[in-house]
């Protein structure tokens, strides 16, 4: 299993160290409002809860050929990882040892076990991802929910099904570069040229995403696809807040740009989307076909796996056009 080369991990520590040097100029973080659900103290839910029936009943009629996508890449032993992040299947026959089989009529089966971090390949951040100095979304602190055996608060199995309107942003079109280098942060500018180019508009219920080209990169070159990536700066990720979308997704394995922007925080875009607003993050995700058909608009549809406690799910959306 390919993970992040330990130079890129060092460089990702040195940023870390630097960002830490800025931040600790600033007031400590206190337990305040910026924590709080506008959805109330029981909302596991987060921005999810801006899509009602009437967004979904909208979306639908973005549906005009009956075309659909598949979002997710293949997750394999073989995909580049975060960290220590490894994956790898097994297959038995259980019962079935020297070539037996069941029952009169011969019958055989396979099995699999599934060992590894779920964060490989294609894959939903939950909201109890990623957290502020130990609080996560709606105030929920690390010491009181996250046990060995699971999530006892903001697990996976409390994501809704999801059927709204998605976007996709080509930001290869927008840099003539492809992939898109690395280091490139995409903010309010970029987010509102591209979006105009397009013809589209970003609005409250949205999927946003982002096509780099960077996925491209994964198997042809996994140290520079884990080395850094392009992808959304701090100032793009508060704007889409604002702009009421419920998750933010690219063809890359973090989705926000790094190296992280001078004066921001390790990943302070995974902290501004997930714990202070509760909107979801898709990375790895497959973009290519929707660039390719121009389908710059369309239904997205994800029924995440519903396993008690998880942080994050393998996932594989469905858009439709």
């Amino acid at each position: 299993m390919a993970s992040t080369s330990r130079p890129a991990l060092r460089h990702l520590l040195g940023t870390a160290a630097l960002a830490a040097a800025s931040l600790a100029a600033t007031p400590a973080l206190a337990q305040a409002d910026w924590c709080k659900s506008k959805w109330g103290p029981n909302d596991q839910v987060g921005a999810l809860n801006l899509i009602t029936p009437a967004i979904t009943q909208n979306a639908a009629k973005l549906i005009k050929t009956g075309k659909t996508y598949r979002l997710g890449v293949e997750t394999n032993a073989q995909a580049p990882a975060f960290a220590t992040r490894t994956w790898s299947v097994l297959i038995q026959q259980p019962g079935q040892a020297g070539g037996g089989s069941l029952g009169p009529t011969k019958t055989t089966y396979n099995d699999d076990i599934y060992m590894g971090y779920v964060a490989v390949g294609s894959q939903l951040d939950g909201l109890g991802h990623i957290g502020v100095d130990g609080v996560y979304y709606n105030c929920n602190k690390q010491a009181d929910f996250a046990q060995p055996d699971g999530l006892k608060k903001l697990g996976i199995e409390q994501v809704p099904a999801i059927a709204t309107r998605g976007v996709v942003l080509d930001m290869v079109a927008y840099t003539g570069k492809n992939p898109v280098p690395e280091g490139t942060a995409f903010n309010k500018k970029e987010i509102d040229e591209q979006a105009a180019r397009q013809g589209i508009s970003i609005g409250t219920g949205d999927v946003v995403l982002f096509h780099t080209g960077w996925q491209d990169l994964a198997m042809k070159d996994k140290k520079r696809f884990l080395a850094g990536e392009p992808g959304l700066g701090k100032e793009g990720a508060e704007y889409l807040v604002s702009k009421g979308v419920v998750a933010v997704g690219a063809d890359s394995w973090a989705v926000e740009v790094i190296p992280f922007e001078k004066g921001v925080g390790v990943f302070e875009v995974h902290q501004i989307l997930l714990a202070r607003n509760g909107v979801y993050i898709l990375e790895n995700m497959d973009t290519s076909e929707l660039v390719k058909d121009k389908a710059w608009e369309f239904m997205f549809t994800l029924g995440a796996s519903r396993i008690t406690g998880g942080v994050q799910a393998i996932i594989n959306p469905v858009a439709i056009r």
